[in-house]
C-alpha cells in the first residue's frame, strides 16, 4: 500500500514539475525570447538602414564639389532678393527675348508667392503672338537663359484659320532665395 501512495505522490510531483516547467517555458518564451527576437530584428533593420545611409553619405561626399558648384551657380542665377529689382530683371529679359525672336508680347501678369522663409517665387504669365518660327525662337531664348526661371506651362493656340498666326501663353516661375545678409 505504501508503494501505491509513493507512486501516486511521485506521479503528482512529476505532474506538478511538468506543469511548472511548461509554465516556465511559456513565460520564458513570452517574456524573454520574443522580446529578444524582436529587439534583435529591430537592431538588424537599424544596422541595415545605417549602412544604407553611410553609403549615401559617402556618395554625397564624393559628389560634394559638383553639388556645391551647382548650388553656387543656382544661387548666382537666382533673382535678386529685392522684389522690384527681381521684377525689373524678368521684365527686361522678356523684352529682350521678344525683340530677339520678333514676337509681340501682349500681356505680362506678375504674382509673388511667399512659399517659405527660405525662398519666394515670382510667377509670371506671359501672353505673346507670332508665327511658329518666332514663337520657337522665343521659347528657346527662355529655356537657354541662365536666370533661375522655370517654364511651368505652355499654351499654344491659332489666331487665324490657316494657323499662320499663333498665340502663346507661358507660365514662368522664378526663384528668389531669402539669404540672410552677412
Amino acid at each position: 500500500m505504501k508503494e501505491g501512495r509513493v507512486q501516486i505522490k511521485n506521479r503528482q510531483q512529476l505532474l506538478v514539475i511538468l506543469a511548472v516547467t511548461a509554465i516556465a517555458l511559456f513565460a520564458g518564451d513570452q517574456l524573454v525570447l520574443n522580446p529578444l527576437t524582436k529587439a534583435w530584428n529591430a537592431r538588424a533593420t537599424r544596422i541595415a538602414d545605417l549602412r544604407t545611409k553611410i553609403t549615401q553619405g559617402k556618395t554625397l561626399l564624393q559628389r560634394e564639389q559638383s553639388i556645391r558648384g551647382r548650388w553656387e551657380q543656382m544661387s548666382r542665377n537666382a533673382l535678386p532678393n529685392n522684389t522690384s529689382a527681381a521684377e525689373q530683371q524678368v521684365f527686361k529679359a522678356i523684352d529682350l527675348w521678344a525683340q530677339n525672336s520678333g514676337v509681340a508680347v501682349s500681356a505680362v501678369t506678375p504674382q509673388w508667392k511667399h512659399d517659405s522663409d527660405d525662398y519666394m517665387t515670382f510667377e509670371c504669365r506671359v501672353d505673346a503672338a507670332g508665327d511658329l518660327g518666332k514663337l520657337s525662337r522665343f521659347l528657346y531664348s527662355v529655356e537657354r537663359d541662365s536666370m533661375a526661371l522655370k517654364l511651368e506651362s505652355i499654351e499654344l493656340g491659332a489666331r487665324d484659320k490657316d494657323g499662320q498666326q499663333l498665340s502663346l501663353g507661358l507660365q514662368l516661375s522664378g526663384l528668389v532665395l531669402n539669404t540672410p545678409t552677412r
